[in-house]
């Protein structure tokens, strides 16, 4: 009987391994395709599929040498890079659980995830090592790596090994390491609106499943040449654009910052194909004085995500850049993050839509008691999908929250229109409750966007003692105009109720954003709850 059980288990097991779907079985089927293909473009070096390949293997020998395994929670801290990229398929291919954080974290904030996660481990550039050992505490921390970092390392760093001496005499063979399809990947600590920031945990199958609907609804192909320009940390970047770029064997250009002039630079000399921006990032191209200097008529794919695109900012871009099609891709961490797409030929027919559900995605339009409304009717967007989390690490409760009625619920409200195609009305945080009445802070933001003068612009709610909440506006306003508070008052009456239009104008020179392009209205609100009265 024994006999018969042991044989069963070793079939179950080269039925697992033989149909497995990961991170680094993916890599390492593209190199088998394309092994000659470029793969990734960082600075001055250059790597082909099958040099990347070598290169993530000998990392991850380097790992297992010292004793990292399966499950060991690996905290990455690093700004763009190639070892960021290469840590990534590492770290996948012995099972060990990658959760790259925001670098602009507080000291407080990068402690609190530290010790949330449990941390064995971190992998860091240097200038962010520092950070990381003062924030250990008293957490066992068993592995230091340091990023890009040529030969030997020395200072005051010394328990921090380069990841290049570490690789060093490490074999290039595929690391084959006992992984299942949804074990978890990559830990992804959100922004979030709340005091503490939440562990989004990712599997493999969210991953994959999710980057099949990257390539589907984007039409992503081999012969694509992607700039990967927005921070890496970020679900967007590392998961609707790096992981399917390498996905179908594209070549991928990383930048270490999203400057407008470099961005613009790039596609001019790579003759690059694709893009993705958030709209505050594709603001800063067009305003740039090189977006009509530079040759980019190679680009041919464009897409914006993680923030709601300005109508009139669209129809700016699809003048001015008349070879490319446009797509929204919209969605959240917590769904790895793609859940609906809005297609080119929709960018203008549908103006303002975040499209349809994607590939792999259910979606629907519900009150507050999850049921299903009519279309043209307000209410919470929930999914069903494999791409979705596992749950929040170490948050039962929020897990369950987040999963009532086995839909996930994701805090934004939209509107379902007679073709299916979603509008999001706004996130519920940002909707303002102005003497009883509800006001959308995009509505608002689309309006202001209509006026000359206007380069950027955040709705907010403040405090107010007759209203409960204001409406109120910080403008950035394009450089050389003359805008003035009545002025824009006067545009809004024009256009919106008069309980819509501003209670409160204020002029600036930028809006607070996150390393993603994201505007912070939390930090905003902050600001401005005592600003005006």
């Amino acid at each position: 009987m024994k006999a018969e059980t042991n044989v069963h288990d070793e079939l179950e097991k080269m039925l697992v391994r033989t149909r497995r779907s990961t991170l680094g079985d993916l890599l390492v089927r593209t190199r088998e395709r394309m092994p000659e293909k470029a793969a990734v473009v960082y600075e001055s070096q250059r790597l082909n599929y099958a040099e990347l390949d070598d290169l993530v293997n000998q990392t991850a020998h380097a790992f297992l040498a010292d004793g990292m395994k399966k499950g060991d929670m690996i905290i990455v801290m690093s700004k763009n890079s190639l070892d960021f990229i290469v840590v990534n398929f590492a770290l996948a291919r012995i099972g060990a659980v990658m959760i790259p954080i925001n670098y602009m974290l507080s000291a407080e904030d990068v402690q609190y995830i530290l010790e949330h996660a449990e941390a064995s481990g971190f992998i860091a550039s240097e200038e962010y090592a520092r950070v990381l050992d003062k924030s250990a505490g008293r957490l066992e921390i068993k592995f230091r790596y340091l990023m890009d970092v040529l030969g030997t390392f020395e200072g005051e760093l010394s328990a921090w090994t380069p990841l290049s001496m570490a690789r060093e005499g490490q074999p290039a063979d595929f690391v084959d390491a006992d992984i299942e399809d949804d074990d978890l990947a990559h830990v992804l600590y959100t922004s979030g609106t709340e005091s503490r920031p939440k562990g989004v945990m990712l599997s493999h199958k969210s991953l994959i499943s999710e980057y099949v609907s990257c390539i589907v609804d984007g039409k992503m192909e081999s012969r694509d040449i992607a700039i990967h320009a927005l921070p890496l940390y970020h679900s967007a970047q590392l998961h609707v654009f790096l992981g399917p770029s390498i996905y179908v064997g594209a070549s991928g250009i990383v930048l270490g910052t999203s400057s407008p002039e470099i961005i613009l630079k790039t596609i001019e000399e790579e003759g690059a194909t694709q893009l993705f921006a958030p709209p505050t990032v594709w603001i800063a191209l067009l305003r740039h004085e090189d977006f009509d200097r530079r040759d980019l008529s190679s680009l041919e794919k464009c897409y914006y995500g993680a923030a709601i695109m300005p109508r009139e900012i669209l129809k700016e871009l699809s003048e001015r850049l008349p070879n490319a099609r446009f797509w929204n891709f919209y969605g959240q961490t917590e769904v790895a993050p793609l859940a609906t797409a809005l297609q080119p030929e929709d960018q203008l027919r549908k103006l303002g839509s975040a499209g349809t559900p994607s590939l792999n995605v259910q979606t629907k339009i519900v009150d507050e008691e999850g049921k299903e409304i009519s279309r043209g009717e307000i209410g919470e967007i929930v999914h069903r999908t494999p791409h979705a989390m596992k749950g929040y690490l170490h948050d039962p409760d929020k897990t369950a929250e987040a999963f009532k009625g086995g839909w996930f619920h994701s805090g934004d409200l939209g509107v379902k229109d007679e073709e299916g195609y979603i509008t999001i009305v706004d996130r519920k945080k940002d909707m303002i409750n102005t003497g009883g009445v509800n006001v959308s802070s995009r509505e608002v933001e689309e309006t202001l966007y209509q006026l000359d003068g206007v380069s950027e612009a955040a709705v907010i709610s403040i405090p107010d003692a007759y209203w409960i909440e204001a409406v109120s506006a910080v403008i950035v306003p394009k450089q050389g105009a003359n805008l003035s508070k009545e002025e824009v008052e006067e545009f809004c009456r024009a256009r919106l109720s008069k309980f819509k239009v501003p209670k409160y104008i204020d002029f600036t020179d930028e809006l607070p954003k996150n390393p993603s392009g994201k505007v912070l209205k939390r930090s905003l609100r902050d600001k401005y709850e005592k600003f005006w009265t």
